[in-house]
Formats: structure tokens, sequence, C-alpha cells
């Protein structure tokens, strides 16, 4: 699980970054908004753990700004503002949950698992862009109700772009998320597989969904143009 903390604490950032780690947890930090903000709006994270008071973006603005490009990534606000308001407002800009400062690291990474579970348990029966439709329970992929006959690593590679449709994701997210690996730039084999899925979903079809993004990465959209 890849989690997002974005704090300016130093002490609960060593504290939260170590005992993720611990668990076995892969964690990047973030020390104000601003930052935060690239890195919640340019990676893919399994949860965010986001202070309030932030520089440069505090936590609710962060939160609005996230759930503007993601409605469904897990957001759990860390805070020392525990009043029902504080709370409130958090939860109606799209936080999931609010653990208030000083807090337990048990019962914090509780919540955070729970947290990942559900975000799991909800994701859709069915992945479509346009004409393209992929099932990730039966592993069946159609496009204009043509069976496609994928290999486990492309419908993984597929099954990624699906579920951030329209969203530019650079080469080495996705060899983290496909591949499991650290990407090194002497290696093409996101592009070969790239390759691979469009010779098999875009090429036999009267338009291509799979965009290159000069210099950022691959983009698969609803449709051509987008």
């Amino acid at each position: 699980m890849k989690i997002l903390l974005v704090e300016d604490e130093l002490k609960v950032v060593a504290t939260l970054k170590m005992g993720f780690e611990e668990e076995g947890y892969e964690v990047d930090v973030a020390y104000d908004g601003k930052v935060g903000q690239h890195l919640a709006l340019s990676n893919s994270y399994d949860v965010i753990v986001l202070d309030v008071g932030l520089p440069y973006l505090n936590g609710y603005e962060l939160c609005t700004l996230i759930r503007r490009r993601d409605a469904t990534v897990p957001i759990l606000m860390l805070t020392a503002l525990g009043t029902t308001d504080n709370k409130v407002e958090a939860f109606q800009l799209g936080a999931d949950d609010y653990v208030v400062k000083p807090f337990a690291f048990r019962e914090l990474l509780a919540r955070v698992q729970a947290l990942a579970r559900r975000a799991t348990r909800a994701s859709p029966a069915e992945l479509v862009a346009a004409d393209l439709e992929l099932n990730p329970q039966t592993k069946v992929v159609r496009r204009a109700g043509q069976l496609i006959n994928l290999t486990a690593r492309e419908f993984a590679l597929l099954e990624l772009l699906l579920l951030h449709k329209n969203e530019v994701l650079s080469r080495p997210l996705i060899a983290e998320k496909v591949w499991t690996l650290n990407f090194d730039t002497g290696t093409n084999v996101v592009d070969v597989y790239i390759n691979y899925l469009r010779n098999k979903i875009d090429k036999p079809f009267a338009y291509p969904l799979i965009q290159t993004v000069i210099g950022m990465g691959y983009v698969l959209r609803d449709e051509p143009g987008t």
C-alpha cells in the first residue's frame, strides 16, 4: 500500500513514516500544501493522510483540490483541530475520516487500513471507456462487443489505465503499479506493453483510446481528442 503523508510537524512525520514503513507500507511525504498538491495529483495513492494547518495550502483547500480530480482516493484528516465544526467542514469537503491529535498510532493505522479495504471493496464491477469494457472479476475485455484476449500483464496495464481514464500516468508510476518495480530509465518495458495493448484494443477499431502525452506518459481517454 502506498500512502501520501502531508504534514509539516517533523516529529509527527518521523513517527508516522517509521510506523507505516515498519508495517510494510511505502510513504511519500510532503511538508506543505503545495508539494502535497503536486504529489497527490501526479501519483496514485491508496490513502492520503492530510494535516489541516499546512503552509501555502491548508488541508481543507488541498482536500478540495484533490476531490476535484479524484473522487475515490481515501482521505484521512489528521489535525489538532477537534471541534464538531472542524470535522463537519472536513467531511463536507470530501474527507473520509478525521483523527484528532494527539493520537495513538495503532488506532491511526487501523483507520488507514480500514479506508484502504473500503476503497478496494468499492471498486467498480466493470470499467468502461467509450466502447471498451473490462470486468475485473471475470477478467473479460471487450471492445465494440468483440472479445479481446490479453495476457495477465496486458490486463493489469489496461486495468490501471481504465481506473485512471482521462488522467495522464507517468512511465515510473505505470512500472511501479504493474510491475512493482522502480522505473529504470534504460528500459522500454512500459512502451513495449503499451504497444501490445494498442495492437489489440486500438488498431483494429475505429479510433485509438490510448494516447501518448509527450514528456509525461500515457492516457486512456473516453473518446478521441478529449
